[in-house]
């Protein structure tokens, strides 16, 4: 089994810069907070360019 991204709502400012970076894994979700919506939309490139992109780093790995 390998990892999956998540994101971590509680931490999440709602600035949508993961969706701007990779659109076909996250969107916005209740709260206009961040979610992943597929996490296999998107190869692991740019889903760490979008964990970077985040300002609060709160979208990571889980095993």
């Amino acid at each position: 089994m390998g990892r999956t991204v998540t994101v971590d709502v509680d931490v999440c400012i709602g600035c949508e810069a993961c969706v701007e970076e990779c659109p076909d894994v996250f969107s916005m979700g209740p709260g206009d907070l961040a979610q992943v919506t597929n996490p296999d939309g998107a190869d692991e490139k740019c889903i760490e360019s979008a964990m970077e992109m985040c300002p609060v780093n709160c979208i990571t790995w889980e095993e």
